[in-house]
């Protein structure tokens, strides 16, 4: 009786959540397997990482992380730059494009480090000399075809959530948002699960603002990036696995 009474429990939780998320209703990319496969991986170690960018000096490119272009236009000028206003003194990540379409991702990905269920967060600031400042967060990468953008336009003030694969882009939720009143701001995800649905979860500056629900993209690597003509400094770039969000076995059935 009591196994029946969580099971409904359960539903009537899933029903509830299905009304507030956004559905892709894409194809599963992993199967079962090797979603469990991925994700015993996640629990080894190695995968709570933070960069600061301080190691480095001024002008020099980021170590550890390499670059890709998604659309057509020209290479983003990423460089650390010294900054006393940092949020982790004393080096920002700056990067300037000149892409001169809106669908021009330019992005940075950190080499070497794998995640299923990723929490990613990142400090960013709308540098003040600059035109137009639109960027954010990358993560699930495969290659530069094949990834999940989390983009804030902080001129608009706006966040969406798309999804590339094999090229294609689908913008999968947005929805405005409402920055703090403060130079730097804080944009994070998390990518989580639930039974057998897979969720998006998007923060800006401490509050919720678009959840989707997305399988497309498995295991990927986590970055940064800029969309179109924009100029955007970050720093403290935060990523750890969620592994323990998700069971190694599928659910008893009732």
């Amino acid at each position: 009786m009591a196994r029946v009474f969580w099971a409904l429990t359960l539903a009537v939780i899933v029903s509830a959540w299905s009304f507030s998320i956004e559905r892709s209703h894409a194809i599963q990319a992993e199967s079962h397997t090797e979603k469990e496969a991925n994700l015993k991986g996640q629990a080894q170690g190695g995968l709570f990482n933070r960069w600061t960018f301080d190691q480095q000096q001024s002008g020099e490119v980021p170590v550890g992380f390499s670059m890709l272009e998604y659309g057509e236009g020209p290479a983003a000028d990423w460089a650390i730059k010294a900054d006393s206003d940092a949020p982790s003194a004393s080096n920002i990540l700056a990067v300037s494009s000149s892409c001169q379409t809106v669908n021009c991702y330019r992005v940075i990905v950190a080499d070497g480090f794998q995640y299923e269920y990723p929490d990613v967060s990142v400090r960013m600031r709308f540098p003040v000399e600059a035109a137009a400042g639109v960027g954010g967060l990358v993560f699930g990468l495969k290659d530069a075809k094949n990834f999940y953008a989390v983009v804030v336009d902080l001129a608009t003030k706006t966040l969406e959530v798309s999804r590339v694969v094999d090229g294609k882009e689908t913008r999968l939720g947005q929805s405005p948002i409402v920055p703090k009143i403060a130079p730097w701001h804080m944009l994070r995800i998390q990518r989580n699960t639930i039974i057998s649905k897979d969720f998006i979860e998007t923060f800006f500056d401490g509050q919720l603002v678009v959840t989707v629900e997305d399988q497309s993209l498995g295991t990927g690597r986590v970055g940064l990036l800029v969309r179109g003509q924009s100029a955007l400094d970050f720093d403290s770039l935060h990523a750890v696995p969620l592994f323990s969000h998700r069971p190694f076995s599928a659910p008893a059935a009732y």
